[in-house]
């Protein structure tokens, strides 16, 4: 088999939107060509802000065989599958961890497709890998690491060599319900309740909820949504987040009807809003900001309007973002996530491999002790 030769763009505009979207999924609206441009052209994804554009075209005898997104990092900010430990470990031995390169989608902890998916009877996923492995000694990093990818091409991965980590999110998943009321009638009589109780503090508090929708969400509601996404982010973090006032207004200028945002009222003033993306069978929520604290207003906002959309649109799942024991009481199961990590230096790479299998390990023994805690009724259950 003839061997691959490996192409670094800086910049996803040196690869055609046309020839992007031919390969990858059209139905997530994070891997979009425009999306990922729209960072980069607002100033998020640099080289200054330690996330520089790394995409990896992979020819064979002159022929596309492979496309990989991936960003050349010099720090471990924005991904959400933390290994600030091992970057400790590192400096601990003299040796720098960074920069490592991060095959992910900027600041978004979303699973979905990592990997372009061309028509090859000889380069498949593990030809692709390793012409991104061998890659990554040109490049002079300590190690490659691919987040948040599917199921079935973290297992490939894992049989290349790469060693898989798991972490838990909670997701929701439609059963096939009518409207809320349907869902709410799975709840235990107690859990039900407690749902109720927080839904009805939000008028009682003066508040309304409006949801917009891809055109109709104005610049200056998208003002409004970075006003309430610095102040948040700058309470919880100190910093006022990864964003730019320009980026999300850039990424999603060319997303049609994908961005859905969620603004609360009170007395015909703003408060608060939520931002969501809504993918070919999922509603991805996002980012969430407010300018004052109100009881339930997060949950409200952020999760329960979600539900409410993916019922109304017959979406299959809502994936509200990472973390967040506080969703598996509402109704949100406990699911598995999975990145794969490649270290340069083989020793290291033996010990990450055996701290993984550990960790994940716990990271299963966890998602099953979470899913006793589903506020769902049981079998023998009486009705309220």
């Amino acid at each position: 088999m003839d061997p691959l030769h490996a192409t670094v763009h800086r910049s996803l505009t040196e690869i055609e939107s046309s020839e992007w979207h031919r390969y990858f999924d059209g139905g997530d609206p994070f891997l979009s060509w425009h999306f990922l441009t729209g960072l980069e052209a607002s100033g998020c994804t640099t080289v200054e802000t330690g996330w520089q554009p790394t995409h990896v075209r992979l020819e064979q005898s002159g022929s596309l065989v492979g496309l990989v997104p991936a960003y050349l990092k010099t720090h471990s900010y924005g991904e959400y599958v933390f290994d600030w430990s091992w970057a400790d470990a590192w400096q601990r031995m003299g040796l720098r961890y960074y920069p490592k390169l991060v095959t992910a989608i900027p600041f978004t902890p979303a699973t979905g497709q990592r990997f372009a998916q061309i028509d090859n009877d000889q380069v498949g996923l593990p030809q692709v890998a390793a012409g991104v492995k061998a890659l990554c000694e040109s490049l002079d990093v300590s190690s490659w690491h691919v987040l948040f990818l599917e199921e079935s091409a973290s297992a490939q991965l894992s049989d290349c060599g790469m060693s898989q980590r798991l972490t838990t999110q909670f997701h929701w998943f439609n059963r096939g319900y009518r409207d809320f009321q349907d869902f709410l009638d799975r709840f235990s009589s107690r859990k039900r309740k407690n749902l109720r109780r927080e839904r009805e503090q939000i008028s009682r508090q003066g508040l309304s909820l409006i949801t917009l929708k891809g055109e109709a969400i104005t610049p200056e509601h998208w003002q409004f949504f970075h006003r309430c996404y610095q102040t948040t982010y700058a309470k919880r973090s100190g910093h006022g987040g990864y964003l730019t006032e320009a980026s999300l207004p850039e990424a999603c200028s060319e997303l049609g009807q994908a961005p859905v945002m969620v603004i609360a009222q009170r007395e015909r003033q703003p408060v608060a809003a939520a931002l969501f993306f809504e993918g070919a069978d999922t509603l991805y929520g996002r980012y969430w900001g407010c300018l004052a604290e109100f009881d339930y207003l997060h949950f409200e906002a952020c999760y329960y309007r979600g539900i409410e959309y993916c019922i109304e649109k017959g979406l299959s799942r809502f994936d509200p973002g990472a973390q967040g024991e506080h969703k598996i009481q509402r109704g949100f199961e406990p699911i598995l996530t999975y990145s794969n990590h490649w270290i340069v230096d083989e020793k290291l790479r033996e010990a990450v491999a055996r701290f993984s299998a550990q960790e994940s390990e716990h990271v299963r023994a966890y998602q099953r002790e979470a899913a006793t805690l589903l506020p769902f009724k049981q079998e023998g259950d009486q009705p309220a």
